[in-house]
């Protein structure tokens, strides 16, 4: 009599190989991959955690058709199945290094966990094993890049979890000129909402995603016109049922549109993000998103990265202030150009500088960890 293999619901998620074939032990069963509390996922149904950038990470729970209707989007897009080697190098506990690691699984791909290990030794295993296929947050591409390995074999980089700048982009042209490099946002509730390509304009993050529907829509709940800002509402089969735990979460339901709280406008150039409504400040009366500065300080010579972040100021409400990593002697003219390009009103009022930078295991920049810095700065 053959004996069922061990299944448990709720694993670790180091060592990775290990937590995936407890997972497909499960064979459709409830689970989770890290985590802490009990499972409250059944039959046909998994938990996976949030980012947790402006805050702890929360447990979404959702369908595993969900993801499964997907795959099967993913492998017609970008060829993934059977001969192709897909890097990993995010945790597990990342709801897109889950994603990436069960869909190369699912469509019969050869799936490499790159977890654990030193970003230069990650870039140097995507070329010794011929890497086809790279599912990463711009962080870990950022790491793996500084170690100025080439990769000729890679045809693809998924991106997500955060816009790729200007300077991680031509990077990473230069380590894998045959890559096509898309990039994707999405949330862990609500999984794809648009996909981006090179004919997309660089301020957008792409069109909607296959199955998506997104609308705009002003404070009273009514559709915006094209090109007008405000909350970002997606409706398709990819998103989640509902947080598990005590915690209420942030997104919002109506018929079946889901908002996980982003401000942006729809456009014929693609869907432009303004940021999240939970980090809009009001600065003299103005309402300022701090993701529209960090991605123009991006762009900035001797920004290698770069976040901002607002403390109370009793005569204007808030100030802000620039945290980056990169040239410390650039200040001066980084400082100008951002009064240049905001006026000084609403330009970061002076920067922290750090030789590291901090990263959740999401791979997301660790916000809560840097607002205790701002909080403490002179």
């Amino acid at each position: 009599m053959r004996r069922e293999a061990a299944f448990a619901p709720v694993v670790p998620d180091r060592p990775g190989g290990h937590a995936l074939a407890a997972v497909l032990a499960g064979q459709g069963r409830g689970f989770r991959v890290g985590g802490a509390g009990a499972l409250e996922a059944g039959f046909g149904a998994f938990e996976t955690l949030t980012g947790g950038s402006l805050g702890g990470a929360r447990r979404v729970r959702r369908s595993q058709a969900s993801w499964l209707a997907s795959f099967a989007v993913n492998a017609r897009l970008f060829g993934i199945g059977p001969g192709v080697r897909v890097a990993v190098p995010g945790r597990l506990t990342q709801s897109l290094a889950l994603y990436a690691a069960l869909e190369g699984l699912a469509l019969g791909a050869e799936v490499h966990l790159l977890d654990g290990v030193r970003p230069d030794r990650m870039a140097q295993a995507v070329a010794a094993r011929g890497i086809g296929v790279i599912y990463a947050t711009p962080v870990h591409l950022a790491q793996m890049l500084a170690s100025g390995v080439v990769w000729p074999l890679v045809r693809l980089v998924l991106v997500g979890g955060a816009k790729l700048e200007a300077g991680v982009r031509a990077a990473l042209h230069a380590a894998a000129p045959n890559a096509d490099v898309r990039e994707f946002y999405g949330a862990a509730e609500a999984s794809f909402i648009t996909l981006a390509g090179p004919e997309d304009a660089p301020e957008s993050v792409g069109q909607p995603y296959p199955g998506v529907e997104v609308q705009i829509r002003d404070p009273a709940g009514r559709e915006v016109a094209s090109g007008e800002t405000g909350a970002v509402w997606v409706r398709s089969p990819y998103l989640f049922e509902g947080y598990a735990g005590e915690d209420a979460g942030s997104a919002r339901w109506d018929r079946g549109w889901l908002s996980v709280g982003e401000i942006g406008a729809l456009t014929p150039a693609g869907l432009v993000l303004r940021g999240r409504a939970g980090r809009m400040v009001t600065i003299a009366g103005q309402n300022v998103f701090p993701e529209e500065i960090e991605r123009f300080a991006a762009t900035l010579p001797g920004v290698a990265r770069a976040a901002v972040l607002a403390r109370r100021d009793a005569l204007r409400g808030h100030l802000l202030v620039a945290v980056l990593m990169g040239a410390p002697a650039a200040e001066a003219a980084i400082l100008a150009a951002l009064r240049a390009r905001l006026g000084p009103l609403l330009a970061p009022r002076g920067v922290i500088w750090r030789r590291d930078w901090p990263v959740l295991a999401s791979g997301k920049t660790d916000l809560a960890a840097l607002q205790a810095e701002v909080d403490a700065w002179r």
